[in-house]
C-alpha cells in the first residue's frame, strides 16, 4: 500500500474505527443470553464433551447461576484464538510498508530503549558464525533507516515503496530488524522485547495504529502459512555482517475458539482476553465485526503505553504490570477478580506466557492448552493435560492443531509445521 493509501485510509478509520470497535462491544454485551450448545467444529470429541460440560455447568441452565455475578473465561490472543502472533505480523508489516512516524534521531533512541549493549546468545550469529553485538547491529540498522528516510517518499525523500523495497539498504533492514527483535527476545527477559516492539509506535494515535493493524491482520489472513528466510545482502555487510532470520507468514482464524466464546456467551459466561501485545493492537482482531470474535474493547487486557496529546511515546504505561507469565495472573487479579470477587471458569493459552494464569485461580475449571508441543511452563501444564485424558473433570485438556493449514484437529495431538507425525508432547 502506497503512503498516500494509508493516510487516506487513516482518514477514513480514525472516524469510524472507535465506532465500529464500541457497536461490536455494544452488541456483545446487550444482546440476551439464549443457550446454545458449542459447535463441535473440529474440537477433540473429548474436549468437545469437556468444555460443553463446563458450560451446562456454570451458565444460565445452571440452577446456580446468578445474573449478577456472570461467569466469565479468558482466553489468550497469539496462537491460541488465531495461529501466529498478530503483533510480530505487524511488525513485519510495519517494517515492509515503512510505516514510521519517527525522524532517523528518534528511532535510533527507540532502537535502543532498554536494550543492553554487548554480545547477543551464540545463536544469534552471522551466516559465517561470528557473534553479532547490539553495538553492531544497531549501527547498521541506523544507518539503513537514515538512508531510506531521506530516500522514501513516504517520510522524507521521493521514491516509490516498491523502489525502496529493491534496495540493498532495505533488505539489510528489515533482516537486521527482525533479526535484533529475535535476538533481544531470546538473550533477555521477554519483557524487554516485548516492550521494546511496541516502541516503534511512538507519535502514532490509535486510530493510526489501529488502521495499521488491521491492514497487517488482512494481509496476513490472505497469505499463505509459510516460513520465509531473510538474509542480509552481502553487498552492505556493515559492523554486524551478514545476518539471516526466518519470520512465520500468514494468520488463520481458529473457528472453534471464536464459536466458543460466542457459546460462552449465549450461556451468560462473559468473555475476556490477556494478551503479551498491546491492546489497542488486539483490540482490531478480537472487536472488529469483520474477524467475527465479538469481544468489547474494554474486555483486552494487555500491554500499555503512555500517550501525551493524543499520540503514544516511547515509554510503557506507569504502574501497569507487565502482561505475560506471572504477571498474566496480576493483570486478572487487578483487572477483574477485584471487582468481582472470583476467578474465571475456563482460561485458554498456548505458551509459558500463559502457564500460570492457567493454574492460579480456584474458580478455574478447565484450562484449554493449544498444544504447540512446548517444554517449560506450559509444557509442565501439558503433561498433567495428558495425565488427565479421558477424565470428565479433567483440569487442563490439550487441542491439537495443523500448522500447515492452520485448523484445528480433532485430536489431542498437534502437526507441527514442516512435520509429518502427530505428536501430543514435546
Amino acid at each position: 500500500m502506497q503512503r498516500r493509501q494509508f493516510l487516506n485510509a487513516l482518514a477514513a478509520v480514525s472516524v469510524t474505527s472507535p465506532l465500529l470497535l464500541a457497536s461490536g462491544a455494544a452488541e456483545a454485551k446487550t444482546v440476551a443470553a439464549t443457550p446454545i450448545a458449542l459447535d463441535p467444529g473440529r474440537w477433540s470429541p473429548l474436549n468437545a464433551k469437556r468444555i460443553q460440560a463446563v458450560i451446562d455447568e456454570y451458565g444460565v441452565k445452571s440452577k446456580g447461576y446468578r445474573a449478577n455475578k456472570r461467569p466469565y473465561a479468558v482466553f489468550d490472543w497469539d496462537n491460541t484464538c488465531i495461529m501466529n502472533d498478530c503483533e510480530e505480523a505487524l511488525l513485519m508489516y510495519q517494517i515492509n510498508h515503512l510505516q514510521y512516524k519517527l525522524t532517523p534521531d528518534e528511532f535510533a533512541e527507540v532502537m535502543w530503549k532498554d536494550v543492553p549493549k554487548g554480545p547477543f546468545m551464540k545463536d544469534y550469529s552471522t551466516v559465517d558464525g561470528k557473534q553479532v553485538t547490539m553495538e553492531d547491529l544497531a549501527a547498521d540498522v541506523e544507518a539503513d533507516y537514515r538512508w531510506l528516510h531521506a530516500n522514501y517518499k513516504g517520510l522524507a525523500g521521493d521514491k516509490s515503496l516498491e523502489e525502496i523495497q529493491a534496495s540493498d539498504q532495505f533488505k539489510d533492514f528489515r533482516a537486521k530488524l527482525y533479526f535484533m527483535y529475535d535476538a533481544i527476545c531470546d538473550t533477555y527477559p521477554v519483557e524487554i522485547g516485548y516492550k521494546w516492539i511496541i516502541y516503534f509506535y511512538k507519535n502514532m494515535t490509535t486510530a493510526e495504529l489501529q488502521a495499521m493493524a488491521e491492514a497487517s491482520n488482512n494481509q496476513d489472513l490472505g497469505d499463505g502459512l509459510r516460513k520465509v528466510k531473510y538474509e542480509s545482502p552481502k553487498t552492505l555487510p556493515g559492523k554486524a555482517g551478514v545476518v539471516a532470520d526466518t519470520h512465520f507468514h500468514g494468520i488463520r482464524i481458529h473457528e472453534e475458539i471464536r464459536a466458543l466464546m460466542h457459546a460462552l456467551r449465549a450461556n451468560g459466561i462473559d468473555v475476556y482476553v490477556s494478551t503479551a501485545s498491546i491492546d489497542d493492537v488486539v483490540r482490531v482482531f478480537a472487536g472488529h465485526p469483520n474477524y467475527g470474535y465479538g469481544v468489547p474493547p474494554e474486555n483486552v487486557i494487555g500491554l500499555r503505553l503512555e500517550m501525551q496529546d493524543g499520540k503514544y511515546v516511547s515509554s510503557y504505561k506507569a504502574g501497569w504490570h507487565f502482561n505475560w507469565g506471572p504477571g498474566k495472573t496480576v493483570g486478572i487479579q487487578n483487572e477483574l477478580v477485584s471487582k468481582k470477587g472470583y476467578g474465571p471458569v475456563l482460561l485458554a493459552g498456548d505458551s509459558d506466557g500463559d502457564a500460570w494464569m492457567l493454574r492460579d485461580f480456584a474458580n478455574t475449571s478447565v484450562g484449554v492448552i493449544v498444544n504447540r508441543m512446548k517444554k517449560g511452563e506450559i509444557g509442565a501444564d501439558s503433561k498433567k493435560a495428558a495425565e488427565q485424558l479421558g477424565d470428565p473433570k479433567a483440569r487442563f485438556i490439550l487441542q491439537g492443531r495443523d500448522e500447515h493449514t492452520g485448523l484445528m484437529m480433532p485430536d489431542e495431538k498437534s502437526l507441527k509445521y514442516g512435520k509429518s507425525e502427530r505428536k501430543l508432547l514435546a
